[in-house]
């Protein structure tokens, strides 16, 4: 008696969509979301960072990296070239923010009850989630390209 696949070749096809459009969906959420936040400090000026940055005794300049975090990772996330690249820049940049800014709330719930960290939490694992699965189907790099 022969054996009989799991799945279908349309099952297994639908089931690759499926996944290649969840790592769409990740991809555009972490990458749209972080790039509104690096748009903000654009707009703002990096007198901000470079404060923040220079207080922690880091050289001002490396408060520019925060753009590479905020702007140019997250316009690579969406169109999906070197994402896993741009995703751990993004997960990176998350622990800087978290270490530099709010260390102090690490273990704190907010007034509502929820934890206090939780937008920076869900940045941080999304972007360690983006890293580990890639792009997906739906990117400019391809399923299976060298950019992805």
């Amino acid at each position: 008696m022969a054996a009989v696949p799991m799945f279908s070749s349309t099952a297994a096809g639908a089931r690759t969509d499926t996944y290649d459009a969840a790592k769409l969906l990740l991809r555009l959420l972490l990458g749209i979301l972080i790039l509104v936040h690096g748009i903000g400090k654009i707009g703002a000026g990096p007198g901000m960072i470079m404060d923040t940055v220079t207080k922690a005794g880091l050289p001002a300049a490396f408060g520019y990296l925060v753009y590479v975090g905020e702007v140019v990772a997250p316009l690579l996330l969406i169109v999906g070239v070197w994402t896993r690249v741009a995703a751990l820049i993004v997960a990176v940049n998350m622990i800087v923010a978290i270490l530099l800014v709010h260390t102090g709330q690490l273990l704190q719930l907010s007034k509502s009850g929820g934890y206090a960290l939780e937008l920076q939490a869900m940045y941080l694992f999304t972007a360690i989630a983006v890293a580990m699965l890639g792009a997906g189907r739906f990117s400019l790099g391809g399923r299976n390209g060298y950019l992805n």
